[in-house]
């Protein structure tokens, strides 16, 4: 039996349901986008021009509930399917957007560069509990507005797991739709086997902006997958309470699918978010915090209600280093989503508050995935009854450990880590070294970047991306895209 974690009994879910539809048909949302205003105009929502405030109308939100998508799938660079979003099935991403990176031995944050995303693409492709990779930081050694379709040029160049991403403007979508065109040849094919999935993220309070909007309309108009991502922040902006932060998450996401299915009835798309409380003592939005773990796991319940496939950035942490409180926070966040069945799970890797990633700790985060998949396979037999004889061999042999039933089950009933977790006794470990966390996660990173094999991409594709990427390069005023040493 798979365990489940609620948090919200029905009657509380739908009584959050039903206020976030009165402030959606009430107070309305603001929408800085003439078209998407002209949009919602059109199918019966009413629209205050000169405050850029829509007000939607039940009909409306009940008709994209209806033709918003229950489940899709997402495909890796050569077509084969590696997610399947429906039901209670879990696949872990690292966080994404980071600014910075800790940079290994000396534990410094510093801005990333073209060398360190392409280490960290390699390095995804590896981890196996890692289903798919994101445009995990930004290297500072591109012109800004190349900054997002950069990160999925190389993703897409180096690792061969679909990618989590999203576009900084509006004219970034173009080169990267076109990047994902050259990988599956035709928009029909694209459609088919989505390999991406973009963040498109309203502004708390109840507000889309131009360029946000604009992103989910050129999604949907293509079938590119989409999570909507709301960030409310309890006791900043918005309310408190948790409750009152779920209603509030619960009319801004519901807006952003309201937009996606009028742009395209059936477009595919995750309910998620990225809430937060806000830490008054200093000012802060701590992810880590297990109250804003309980508003992600709850408003995915309320995504379940709806029959949305669902996301949310949880596993992750607020510490600035590779210690006690990363795996504290990670691994709780981690293992409250995969027990109440958050579909998407972003935040392996990410520290400081989502501004920072460690190729360390995704080593680390890797190993809490591969135990969480673990917890959620559950207790079942397995040719465990009758019991007698199984007993009856251990009196007389004294041990199992060779016995037939063990040889059979033992890889299948434990989770087994890599080197990053030390399971060794102290004698051992001291004769070994003494090695760290923090050092055993370093030389897995490079274990692993040195069994790296090269992306099964056809270099004729490979090719045509470069292409593509260095003239937007250079439309930017760049003389070419910058020099790898990988």
């Amino acid at each position: 039996m798979r365990p489940i974690l609620r948090l919200l009994n029905d009657e509380l879910v739908e009584r959050i349901v039903s206020e976030a539809r009165d402030v959606l048909c009430k107070l309305g949302v603001e929408v800085h986008n003439q078209g998407v205003l002209s949009m919602l105009r059109d199918h019966g929502a009413r629209v205050e021009p000169t405050k850029s405030r829509v007000f939607l109308t039940n009909t409306i939100i009940d008709q994209a509930l209806d033709t918003a998508p229950k489940s899709f799938k997402l495909f890796d660079v050569l077509g084969n399917e590696t997610h399947d979003f429906s039901d209670n099935n879990i696949y872990f991403t690292p966080g994404s957007a980071a600014l910075n990176i800790l940079d290994y031995p000396h534990g410094e944050i510093r801005k990333p560069t073209t060398d360190d995303y392409v280490r960290y693409a390699k390095l995804v492709g590896k981890l196996k509990n890692i289903a798919s990779q994101s445009t995990a930081f930004i290297p500072a050694d591109v012109h800004e507005k190349i900054s997002d379709s950069y990160r999925l040029y190389l993703s897409l160049l180096y690792c061969e797991k679909p990618v989590v991403t999203g576009a900084f403007s509006i004219e970034a979508f173009a080169i990267m739709k076109d990047l994902q065109l050259a990988v599956r040849g035709t928009e029909e094919e694209l459609a088919a086997k989505p390999l991406t999935i973009f963040s498109c993220c309203p502004t708390s309070p109840l507000k889309w902006g131009e360029v946000t909007s604009q992103n989910l309309v050129d999604c949907a108009a293509s079938s590119i997958p989409v999570e909507l991502i709301s960030m409310p922040l309890s006791g900043f902006v918005a309310p408190v309470t948790l409750v009152g932060t779920l209603v509030q998450h619960t009319a801004e996401t519901l807006s952003g699918v309201v937009i996606s299915q009028l742009a395209n009835p059936g477009a595919p798309l995750l309910y998620g978010g990225s809430p937060a409380i806000f830490d008054l003592r200093y000012e802060t939005t701590p992810m880590g915090a297990i109250e804003t773990e309980m508003i992600d796991c709850a408003y995915s319940e309320i995504g379940k209600f709806f029959g949305l496939p669902t996301q949310a950035y949880i596993s992750l942490s607020d510490a600035k280093q590779l210690d006690a409180q990363a795996g504290l926070e990670s691994a709780m966040g981690a293992t409250l989503a995969a027990l109440s069945g958050i579909n998407s799970i972003s935040g392996p890797g990410m520290l400081d508050f989502e501004s920072c990633q460690s190729m360390e700790k995704l080593v680390l985060d890797n190993e809490i995935c591969g135990m969480v998949y673990r917890l959620i396979e559950g207790i079942e037999p397995k040719d465990d009854f009758p019991s007698l004889p199984k007993f009856e061999e251990l009196l007389r042999e004294k041990h199992l450990l060779i016995s037939e039933h063990t040889r059979r089950y033992l890889r299948g009933e434990f989770y087994l880590p890599g080197q990053t977790i030390d399971r060794t006794n102290r004698t051992r470990w001291q004769g070994e070294g003494g090695v760290t966390l923090l050092a055993r996660a370093h030389r897995e990173v490079e274990r692993l970047l040195d069994e790296y094999s090269p992306s099964r991409l056809p270099e004729s594709i490979k090719r045509e991306m470069k292409k593509l990427m260095e003239a937007e390069a250079r439309r930017h005023g760049m003389k070419g895209l910058p020099k790898t040493n990988w």
